[in-house]
């Protein structure tokens, strides 16, 4: 049987095709199997094929789907809690304290001022307060030229400017002891008139150099001291004439003039400059702690040794003073009441020296109450029914006699204003105001 039909056109044979004439086409990826027709391949006109029919084509198959894309990981970072930068905020919230500060010092104080301490520098991620004041001192923006803070002069000692404030603390001293021995020299000389004239000069010229000291130095109070000056002008003026008018009136008095006590102002007049020598101790001494210290605790704990020294210096430079004083103006009396009241004025000082003048201006307060009430209560006690209030004073003076008085009262607000200056001074905060080295 033939390959090839005969065509009935012609009716001849056509020489078969040689194979190396055909030419096969390129089986697609998809070919049918060996002895089967290729796909697309469509039959000859007229040409029957050789096998059976040929089934239909299969249909290409679908093309497989490229796959989705994986994500790109980004690398791990931990999870934060609360904002991405909780420092940023706090600096946002401190911005004007951080931009004035001049050293991470006083960013340091200004936080704790504010409440901040250890503990709360921890949720910030700092281990104390200091460190995150030293992160906020760098972090804070370069401030223009035109802005700048006076920078304070680098350390060391500053001897022209501790010479100053030294010769003004003397200038108290030294106007109530010209008066004192101008007075004793002119004594029977001068009369009634003439000596008052030169203790009202006098008086002058000392509280004219007194305000002199305290506008410079260690003394200064940046924030002034409100009205503790009133309070001191009645505490010293009693120190001169209450323990007389006290004994005056228990004895039923009061009867006459009261013969004034002019040693304990000497006194402590000049004990002024030891006290703003003790003050510059205590603030140089402050400062070097707070430079030293990683902790509020540990400044805190470094510093009240520190106030407990500085009373104690002034106290021993003042009762060798109060005792000469009232040897030379022929007192016979212990200084004790004197000695309480210069230590109490002291305490006073210093608090409001480091920016804390209420607590002392209380205590004062405090003394003035107490002293004025002592002849008040002995005065009542002699109306009917009344003679309970008058107990306590007489009980006082005659254990003590009427320096006892003023001794319970300064003493008193003394011992209070010493543990609470212990607690305020041990805080970072009450010494910006200072400078360690001029003490001003």
């Amino acid at each position: 049987m033939r390959d090839h039909p005969i065509r009935p056109d012609h009716g001849e044979d056509h020489p078969m095709p040689r194979p190396e004439d055909t030419t096969a086409p390129a089986a697609p990826a998809s070919a049918a199997p060996s002895g089967d027709p290729v796909a697309g391949d469509a039959p000859l006109v007229g040409v029957a094929p050789a096998g059976p029919p040929a089934s239909p084509a299969p249909l290409p198959a679908r093309p497989a789907e490229i796959p989705p894309r994986a994500p790109q990981r980004r690398p791990a970072t931990p999870a934060r809690r609360g904002p991405a930068d909780p420092v940023k905020s706090l600096m946002h919230h401190h911005r004007d304290l951080c931009e004035r500060a001049v050293s991470p010092l006083e960013i340091a104080a200004g936080l704790e001022a504010h409440g901040l301490t250890d503990r709360t520098a921890a949720r910030y991620r700092h281990r104390d307060v200091f460190a995150l004041a030293e992160e906020l001192y760098a972090r804070t923006p370069a401030r223009p030229a035109g802005s700048a803070v006076a920078v304070p002069p680098p350390p060391g000692p500053d001897t022209e400017a501790r010479a100053g404030w030294t010769l003004l603390a003397l200038l108290p001293g030294a106007a109530c002891l010209a008066t004192a021995g101008l007075l004793l020299v002119t004594e029977g000389a001068l009369g009634g008139g003439a000596r008052a004239t030169v203790i009202v000069t006098g008086a002058l010229l000392a509280c004219l150099a007194l305000r002199f000291c305290l506008a410079r130095g260690p003394l200064r109070a940046p924030e002034g001291a409100g009205r503790a000056g009133m309070y001191a002008c009645w505490l010293l003026s009693f120190a001169v004439y209450g323990e007389e008018l006290i004994a005056q009136v228990v004895s039923g008095g009061p009867d006459g003039p009261w013969e004034a006590a002019p040693a304990p102002l000497l006194g402590l007049t000049a004990a002024v400059a030891p006290a703003a020598w003790c003050a510059h101790f205590f603030t140089v001494q402050a400062h070097r702690k707070l430079t030293g210290s990683r902790a509020l605790e540990e400044f805190g704990a470094g510093v009240r040794p520190l106030l407990l020294a500085a009373v104690v210096l002034f106290l021993c430079a003042l009762l060798p003073l109060l005792f000469l004083a009232d040897l030379g103006l022929g007192g016979t009396g212990t200084p004790v009441s004197a000695a309480a009241l210069g230590v109490l004025l002291f305490l006073a000082r210093l608090l409001a020296a480091h920016g804390l003048p209420e607590p002392g201006t209380v205590a004062l307060a405090a003394a003035c109450a107490v002293e004025a009430a002592a002849p008040a209560l002995v005065l009542a006690g002699r109306l009917p029914g009344l003679e309970p209030l008058a107990r306590p004073v007489h009980a006082l003076v005659a254990a003590g006699g009427p320096g006892a008085v003023p001794a319970l009262a300064c003493g008193a607000a003394a011992l209070g204003l010493l543990l609470h200056a212990s607690a305020a001074l041990s805080r970072a905060s009450a010494h910006t105001h200072t400078h360690p080295h001029t003490g001003a």
